[in-house]
């Protein structure tokens, strides 16, 4: 998939609805958290200062670091956190833990966004209503119930809205600060860094400016994550209009408040540089770029988590396909957990600033474990060591003051950040552990050592036909060996006879859209073993897959298959016979020598599968004949017991 796509107006519109809703949004609530460092008075030293660090980080963050630098590392066309960490994983193993930790953080994020943005929308109307904060959080609890409902049905028609919308959005942010940066013209002034440096030095809360700058710089890694989705060139040119529109907002917002310098002021400045006549539609108008940032969140996190199961870094979730949208996935637990969390962290909270430092840390974590794996992709895949090392140094360096700076506010609402993190990061833990656990132990036995058992098992006509086509599903990465468990299943637990045996290995790859397999055959025309390569985007439907092969090999004369006359379909290019899946599914045995850590983390891996997507449905074989079947995992030599007889 390539991240050359076609420039036009609707590309970049498209390019406006998607990559920049989240960040767009950041005028909502940045200057009002600035404010509120200092109890809400007005100092010019403050406004300039913290006009000056949000202008040089947005250029230093979002356009230097993702714009410039991190969208350069796609995986063919794919951005985000875990296609980076494809890209650098067979590096080192380590690589794995940002990997994960930025995983986590950003699915924090991805829950924490919609309440705070829907939240910071609707209280722009206490300045013409005077709402109290429970008839807030109702209206926000009303309009995010409504907005995780209607994921479902996915976004194709109403995401040609988007667009606009936002479009009419940067348009406002744009003229609002125009308006403002008239009567105070030497606001610009705060471009320079000097300013930003001043405030810090002299600030005696450094801590808590920087956690509210860092805010104006959210929705970074959402830009990354969209890559595919839009293409490089229209989100470079798409930035630079975007950017523009902030940047006067937030000069506007800053001549505002320089103007009324001295002044304590507990309400937004976003909206007190509207003309009261226009705070209705401005609140309507924030309200919806609100909606679309938190579906861009939403469907960011479908599309983290679907690539962390594919990955094996996840437990298994039914993915469902809402429309014929490349890439538009719908995942209903993950939509159900997220709604919940919204929901209750606005109930919580019922305030925008108290979410902010949960906010801040969830995004601050994700942009430092991005910016390692960025350093490693510079290093080893580009040989840039020197870029590797000023990516790690100095956005590094500003990323860990703002973790600092965000920690401090961390029992404000930074512990909510933290307990979602290790609730997905312990989930996927136990799913990463638990693999590593069962792959250390699986022992495997080459096919070819058992074809006169094969060859036995045919001929033995005491046993009755079991399928035409047997299939079990492999882990085993060589095409002559299988689990031994597999070959019990076979021989021993319940002898299966059948015309065809097939083992199956499914291969995610680095790249997302990859549709390959190979054929190896074992025994002419009865054992085969197959590898299907698939890209960690693409559904693994193995039923459909499967069957495309057999109709390949017979085709080639590798395969000889008669259709039967009492078959119904008799089209020889569709009709391949009946076909039976077995499904192992492992139990932990109580004489298994497992350490008690490992017997717990494979105990909480098995309990987690029965409650996820069944292997069936995940491998697409939930419309063929399933059996399953309890293989206990035994580990170490199992101690002899003698019964002693007695009369």
């Amino acid at each position: 998939m390539s991240t050359r796509k076609k420039i036009s107006i609707a590309s970049l519109l498209i390019a406006l609805g998607i990559v920049y809703g989240d960040i767009g949004t950041s005028p909502l609530y940045v200057m009002k958290a600035i404010l509120g460092t200092n109890g809400g008075y007005i100092s010019e030293e403050l406004v300039l200062g913290g006009v000056s660090l949000v202008f040089w980080t947005l250029t230093l963050q979002t356009t230097i670091k993702y714009v410039v630098l991190t969208l350069k590392a796609d995986n063919n066309g794919e951005g985000g956190i875990f296609s980076l960490y494809t890209l650098v994983r067979k590096r080192a193993k380590w690589l794995v833990v940002p990997a994960v930790i930025g995983g986590a953080a950003l699915l924090a994020d991805g829950m924490i966004t919609p309440a705070m943005t829907v939240t910071s929308a609707i209280e722009g109307l206490n300045l013409i209503y005077k709402l109290n904060t429970d008839t807030i959080v109702i209206i926000v609890i009303c309009i995010l119930a409504f907005l995780f409902s209607f994921q479902k049905f996915g976004t194709n028609k109403i995401g040609k809205l988007f667009g606009p919308v936002m479009f009419t959005w940067f348009l406002m942010l744009a003229l609002l600060g125009i308006s403002q940066i008239i009567k105070y013209p030497q606001i610009v002034k705060a471009i320079n860094p000097y300013y930003g440096i001043k405030l810090l030095i002299n600030s005696p809360s450094i801590t808590y400016i920087l956690g509210a700058v860092f805010l104006c710089t959210t929705g970074a890694e959402a830009l990354y994550s969209d890559l595919g989705h839009c293409g490089r060139k229209n989100i470079y040119y798409s930035w630079v209009f975007a950017k523009i529109c902030l940047v006067l907002n937030y000069l506007g917002q800053g001549a505002w408040l320089i103007l009324n310098n001295g002044n304590v002021v507990k309400d937004n400045p976003f909206f007190l540089i509207m003309p009261s006549w226009f705070i209705i539609p401005g609140v309507i108008i924030a309200t919806l770029a609100a909606i679309i940032a938190s579906q861009a969140l939403i469907t960011g996190a479908f599309t983290l988590i679907s690539e962390a199961i594919k990955l094996n870094l996840f437990p298994r979730l039914s993915v469902r396909y809402p429309n014929e949208e490349k890439g538009q996935i719908y995942i209903p637990s993950v939509n159900y957990l997220i709604g919940i969390g919204c929901i209750l962290l606005v109930l919580h909270f019922k305030k925008s600033e108290h979410m902010e430092a949960a906010y801040g840390l969830a995004i601050t974590v994700t942009m430092l474990m991005t910016t390692i794996l960025l350093s490693q992709y510079e290093k080893y895949n580009k040989k840039r060591r020197v870029l590797s090392l000023f990516v790690l140094v100095v956005f590094g360096g500003i990323e860990i003051s703002f973790l600092f700076a965000n920690l401090s506010k961390f029992f404000k609402g930074g512990y909510i950040t933290l307990i979602i993190g290790l609730i997905i990061i312990l989930i996927m833990y136990v799913w990463i552990h638990g693999s590593t656990i069962k792959r250390k132990h699986n022992r495997f036995s080459k096919i070819l050592d058992h074809l006169d058992k094969f060859d036995a098992i045919k001929k033995d006509t005491d046993i009755p036909i079991y399928s035409t086509h047997t299939v079990y599903l492999t882990q085993s990465q060589n095409r002559n060996y299988v689990e031994n468990k597999i070959l019990h299943s076979i021989f021993n637990k319940r002898p299966k006879r059948s015309r065809y045996y097939w083992f199956l290995h499914v291969k995610v790859t680095d790249e997302p859209y990859t549709m390959n397999y190979r054929v190896h055959t074992i025994q002419p025309n009865q054992i085969f073993s197959i590898e299907f390569e698939v890209g960690f985007r693409v559904e693994q439907r193995v039923n459909v897959f499967l069957r495309e092969v057999i109709q390949d090999l017979i085709a080639s004369g590798e395969l000889s298959f008669d259709v039967k006359d009492y078959m119904i379909n008799n089209d020889e290019d569709k009709n391949v016979g009946d076909f039976k899946f077995i499904i192992l599914e492992e139990v932990i045995s109580k004489e298994s020598q497992l350490s008690n850590w490992d017997n717990l983390i494979m105990s909480f891996k098995i309990f987690i599968k029965k409650i996820t997507v069944s292997p069936e449905k995940w491998f697409g074989i939930d419309t063929s004949i399933v059996e399953v079947e309890k293989v206990p995992i035994t580990i170490g030599r199992i101690k002899k017991i003698k019964l002693k007889r007695v009369n």
